[in-house]
């Protein structure tokens, strides 16, 4: 089976806005975004574009039985307080968070990474290793749409080790019997497993995996390898999380999770030279091997080895593609060819090698499959100009600014276009409209050089992967009995959500709006549908329509990213006063939340502190 985890912050509470690669969220508009370190992790069992290669790679436990999963649903987990033990014992709240969601996916759970919860707590202006009450918990498992949320607590003398944990059902909300379980300190693998089980099989009592066959699926790991890994995940700098992750390895040199937070780490520098051999570590049934051979792709193209990228973003398209027609009942129509990202970088490979046609042909796929990313019309604004089609060019930046109005790189090459294309009547007029949208110094001096080396430098290659579509595609698969609709169990309201979501992400509004209508058939006041619903309209120019699912939705459940979102498109209606209010609301809401914070200080009359003036 094949366990996907996304890289990224995403999903984060008030779904974060689109910022430089670090972590990855939904930003104001409503995209999912990814970041590079914070990794929002859904780690579910799921068939991705693995079925042909199964055979290929052996599990990672042979004796273990097929993981089946039991309650419907996705689970969010908490770090465990430390209610005792010595401080030297911190870095367990995490790694029993950590180890709870990798025998949550071992057994087939859906479940967000340690990652993607630690970006929550940011948007609250929380520490990751904030106490938080039971309130708290809830209110981001529902603004996560994740069903249950796992919490706990350990204790230990530094020779015995007690850990106490309960489940809470989020809708209804249900707290569940806690679960306690004693042991050495040496045993906390098999200590923990036997809490996870009872976690899982005291809440369901239709719960399929005896104990032991539980114990089975899971990855038999050392514990000192585990606590370097731990160590290394949180290390606020590359040098020891390096050093940390480093010694994972080499305890555990099979073990693919440290040579993926290798790889990562590396590319994060640059180093793609250090970072290649570990990715290549990551074996395709792992559920970090999409990302892997995405960074793969992108330290090829950095590397300028054009002819090596097309070839790994091509065969990752493919296997991606193969998995949509794995299964004839998927009705997700989501494939590799269908994210934007790798469309992208596969035709700035194809441009590097002359092959131009192909590469525009790619580039204006993924410019529709995103219509807010002003990436793909911007590469595809360089093509036109390095082709001297000064008129295509303009147009391309034109486009390219007007989805991000603040990027000055994209308003100097829409100016340059105009002027090479004889507007200069029109290059004067956009020049006038930056410097008042940007101030007199905001427009950057871009030099095109004969041989369009220039040009060359200002590609933008994504380094960030958003595979929402195919995460979510656990939804529909029914793999390992996790789709309500294979086992012929009742949808959730969370299920349409989040298939609709995927809908969304592949461009199919149509679909993703028939979702979101499902959710509110069985909830009529869910706030996320009401959202996205909001999204659809906004995406399809119906704005005052949008409105009304935003305002519903904070009727039901109020959030700083709603107001925003509304906050945007009351100033595409010009209507600024309501926007500042929504705005200075959302700040007030979720002071932290850096898009809402933006956007207060580029309202007019409004101070960078907040207040109007």
């Amino acid at each position: 089976m094949f366990s996907f985890c996304v890289l990224a912050g995403a999903f984060a509470v008030e779904k974060l806005p689109r910022v430089s690669p670090s972590a990855t969220m939904r930003d104001s508009r409503g995209r999912m975004v990814f970041r590079k370190r914070a990794l929002v992790c859904f780690c579910a069992v799921a068939a991705l574009a693995t079925a042909p290669l199964r055979a290929q790679q052996p599990p990672a436990n042979p004796r273990s039985p097929a993981p089946s999963a039991s309650q419907q649903g996705v689970y969010l987990v908490f770090p465990f307080e430390n209610a005792g033990a010595s401080p030297r014992l911190d870095w367990l709240g995490e790694g029993l968070e950590e180890l709870t969601i990798q025998y949550l996916a071992g057994a087939g759970e859906q479940v967000y990474s340690h990652a993607g919860r630690s970006g929550e707590l940011e948007r609250y202006g929380l520490p990751a290793s904030a106490r938080l009450s039971r309130a708290t918990m809830l209110r981001i498992a529902q603004d996560l749409d994740a069903d249950f949320v796992i919490f706990g607590s350990f204790t230990s003398d530094g020779t015995s080790l007690t850990v106490d944990s309960r489940v809470l059902r989020v809708d209804p909300t249900a707290l569940q019997p806690p679960v306690h379980e004693t042991g050495t300190l040496d045993s906390l693998m098999e200590l923990h497993a036997r809490v996870v089980w009872q976690l899982l099989s005291g809440s369901d009592r239709a719960y399929p995996l005896a104990l032991k066959d539980f114990s089975k699926a899971q990855r038999p790991l050392r514990l000192d390898a585990f606590e370097h890994f731990v160590r290394g995940i949180l290390a606020g700098e590359d040098e020891p999380r390096l050093r940390e992750l480093r010694e994972a390895a080499r305890l555990e040199p099979t073990w693919p999770d440290p040579a993926f937070a290798l790889g990562e780490t590396y590319a994060s520098r640059s180093d793609c030279a250090s970072a290649l051999p570990w990715f290549a570590k990551v074996p395709k049934t792992h559920q970090r091997y999409v990302e892997a051979i995405f960074a793969t792709g992108v330290c090829r193209l950095q590397l300028n080895q054009p002819d090596k990228a097309e070839e790994v973003f091509k065969s990752l398209q493919g296997a991606l593609r193969g998995n949509s027609t794995q299964d004839p009942g998927a009705t997700t129509g989501v494939s590799g060819a269908d994210l934007p990202e790798i469309l992208n970088n596969l035709g700035i490979a194809l441009d590097r090698q002359g092959k131009t046609p192909d590469a525009q042909v790619d580039l204006r796929r993924a410019t529709d499959l995103d219509p807010d990313e002003d990436d793909y019309p911007f590469n595809l604004g360089l093509l036109a100009f390095r082709a001297n089609d000064f008129a295509a060019a303009a147009g391309y930046f034109r486009d390219a600014a007007e989805r991000e109005p603040e990027n000055p790189d994209d308003r100097a090459l829409l100016i340059q276009s105009l002027e090479k294309g004889g507007k200069k009547a029109e290059a004067d007029q956009e020049r006038e409209a930056v410097t008042e949208a940007l101030g007199p110094s905001g427009l950057p001096v871009i030099h095109i050089d004969a041989k369009g080396e220039a040009l060359a430098r200002l590609e933008r290659i994504k380094t960030e992967l958003d595979i929402t579509a195919l995460r979510l595609e656990i939804e529909t698969t029914g793999t390992a009995g996790n789709s309500a609709v294979a086992n012929g169990t009742a949808e959730t309201p969370g299920s349409h959500i989040r298939r609709g979501r995927q809908k969304l992400s592949a461009g199919s509004l149509d679909a993703a709006e028939g979702e979101f209508r499902a959710a509110l058939s069985a909830d009529p006041a869910n706030a996320s549908a009401h959202q996205e619903l909001g999204e659809v309209d906004r995406r399809r120019g119906k704005l005052d329509d949008a409105v009304k699912e935003l305002q519903a939705s904070l009727e039901a459940r109020d959030s700083a990213v709603v107001r925003t979102m509304l906050a945007r498109i009351y100033l595409d209606q010009k209507k600024p006063d309501l926007a500042r209010a929504e705005v200075e609301r959302a700040v007030k809401l979720a002071p932290n939340y850096a898009e809402a914070k933006k956007l207060l200080e580029r309202l007019p009359n409004s101070k960078p502190g907040g207040g109007a003036q």
